[in-house]
């Protein structure tokens, strides 16, 4: 089986890449090389430019910030080539061009890294790894030790279609949710891990490639696009969202695309794989990828890379948590596994899973009673973690050989419930990242009382989706209180495709604020500035075809 890859997939990955950096490499005579994050100082002078951003992302990427009401900003800029150029003239081997950190991943000793750091247009820079290797170790990734063959486990009708993962399913309410018809079309998703062994043979997958459903694939780590190999858990994570072979197994996004990228290095624990994680975010946002679901974290790292203490955990530190803020702020759901550390010394949740803009994931058993190895909150700052829950206890996934077996960890609730949100998407396209997770908190099993065990529970999707669909026809301040500079309003259907009135007044009715808006058909979300507004409460007033509503609303 092959997978077709467009033009445009080509095009990002030189973005990435760097192609077109054909200085030969220095010889080096600093020791043992290593790789380095080397950040800039600028994107001055880019050929890139703010106006036309299909230089640099899909259509797809430039409509899901349009959607959204999100801008395209200089964060999102190629680097500057000139720069990654005087690298290489240094000395250095480039590997990647990171356009959200405005650094360039680079190969080299320590004689040419103190050369690096000395260029004008360098700001500092990190080492990420102690050695690189070409060594391949295959692992067996987290499934039980006794894996039992459950395709004959039915008894009705859900049951015989679904196998083993009907509970899983129905749990969340993606029985239901098929049966509606949101099964994942059209919706993008992209797969974080360590390698996908046998997904290019197995028969639950080749439902991906026969309708073309798998849109690119790269690994991060060794730089090629081949990631059926390595490690066998990414087999088992991508099988709970994209498997189909009714009577023995159906993920919950079986009608998906997928790209699957390889960012864990099984040999080893560095910083270079949180560098990995963001460049393949990087290349999901530009490729038009709507959900990215990772099941990985990091909290220890071998010598001589940092690892993170739970003062860490503060959602703003860690190299994967600024990625997945930096992912979400495109517009991009992020699903992460809320880690298996809830029954060791360490108990917390693990990097991205503090981002304080993605979805956490913990785990429960078939009965919805947490799992003992699911990591728990609250992060260092003291926000709630993990948002919400799914069966990580005793899941169904399915082997390499296209076996279906049971294993354990938020590796695999984290996917369950992505599927889930994939769906629920589909549904509510209207919605923002944001919104999507508020609604799936707002109807989950324990939404009135959230905790640092359970967050806020186990979500549904018939709960959420009559939510959404009720307050389709209302104008929300979402989320209220606000506690940035941006007031997000979610336009019910009268206020759609027209001019709108936006005024803001102040308890003694001052008018602080007023913004003249034009509303798409595509899009019910409002972004107002009161960057101007100090902390208070507040009466919003949009004015539009069919008159006034008013809000109160609390800045914090």
């Amino acid at each position: 089986m092959t997978c077709q890859k467009g033009d445009i997939t080509k095009f990002l990955f030189s973005l990435l890449l760097g192609i077109g950096l054909c200085l030969p490499v220095v010889a080096q005579s600093g020791g043992q090389p290593r790789k380095h994050l080397i950040y800039f100082r600028d994107k001055a002078n880019s050929p890139y430019s703010l106006d036309n951003p299909q230089q640099y992302l899909s259509d797809r990427a430039i409509s899901r910030r349009h959607k959204q009401q999100l801008n395209i900003t200089p964060r999102d800029l190629p680097v500057n080539p000139v720069y990654t150029t005087g690298l290489k003239n240094k000395g250095a081997e480039v590997l990647y061009a990171s356009r959200w950190f405005n650094a360039a991943v680079v190969f080299c000793d320590s004689s040419v890294y103190k050369e690096l750091v000395k260029l004008p247009f360098v700001k500092n820079g990190q080492t990420l790894s102690r050695r690189n290797t070409n060594t391949v170790t295959i692992r067996n990734g987290n499934a039980a030790p006794k894996p039992a063959n459950l395709n004959n486990r039915r008894t009705n009708t859900d049951r015989q279609t679904y196998g083993a993962a009907y509970n899983q399913a129905n749990m969340l309410g993606v029985v239901q949710m098929h049966e509606a018809g949101f099964r994942g079309e059209g919706m993008h998703v992209a797969v974080f891990d360590g390698g996908f062994v046998g997904v290019d043979r197995a028969p639950a997958f080749t439902h991906l490639f026969e309708e073309n459903r798998l849109k690119a694939t790269y690994d991060f780590v060794d730089k090629n696009q081949d990631v059926f190999e390595k490690d066998n858990h990414g087999t088992n994570v991508l099988s709970t969202l994209a498997a189909y072979q009714p009577g023995s197994f159906v993920g919950n996004a079986y009608k998906a695309n997928y790209y699957l990228f390889i960012t864990e290095d099984t040999r080893s624990e560095h910083n270079i794989e949180e560098v990995n994680w963001l460049l393949a975010a990087e290349f999901a946002d530009s490729a038009g990828v709507d959900v990215i679901n990772s099941s990985l974290g990091y909290t220890t790292f071998d010598a001589p890379s940092r690892s993170y203490t739970y003062n860490d955990l503060n959602g703003s530190t860690a190299i994967i948590t600024r990625a997945a803020d930096y992912a979400a702020a495109t517009g991009m759901l992020v699903v992460n596994s809320a880690g298996n550390e809830g029954n060791k010394s360490w108990r917390y949740i693990g990097a991205p899973a503090d981002a304080d803009s993605i979805l956490s994931v913990g785990a429960v058993d078939s009965l919805g009673r947490r799992a003992g190895f699911s990591s728990v909150g609250p992060t260092a700052d003291g926000r709630i973690k993990p948002n919400l829950v799914a069966q990580g206890l005793l899941s169904a996934v399915v082997s390499p050989g296209g076996q279906v077996v049971r294993a354990n960890g938020t590796s695999f609730s984290g996917p369950i419930l992505c599927g889930l949100a994939v769906g629920f998407w589909q549904a509510n396209p209207t919605l923002t990242n944001m919104q999507v997770i508020k609604y799936l908190e707002r109807t989950a099993s324990q939404a009135s009382k959230p905790d640092f065990l359970l967050g806020y529970g186990i979500p549904n999707f018939t709960r959420a989706h009559a939510l959404a669909q009720e307050e389709e026809n209302k104008s929300l301040i979402f989320p209220n209180p606000v506690q940035n500079n941006q007031l997000q309003i979610l336009m019910s259907k009268e206020f759609v495709n027209q001019r709108i009135f936006v005024t803001i007044y102040n308890t003694i009715a001052q008018k602080v604020v007023k913004e003249v808006i034009t509303t798409t058909p595509v899009s019910r979300n409002v972004v107002v500035d009161i960057s101007s507004l100090g902390p208070g409460i507040y009466n919003c007033v949009i004015a539009g075809n069919n008159g006034p509503t008013t809000f109160k609303f609390l800045k914090i």
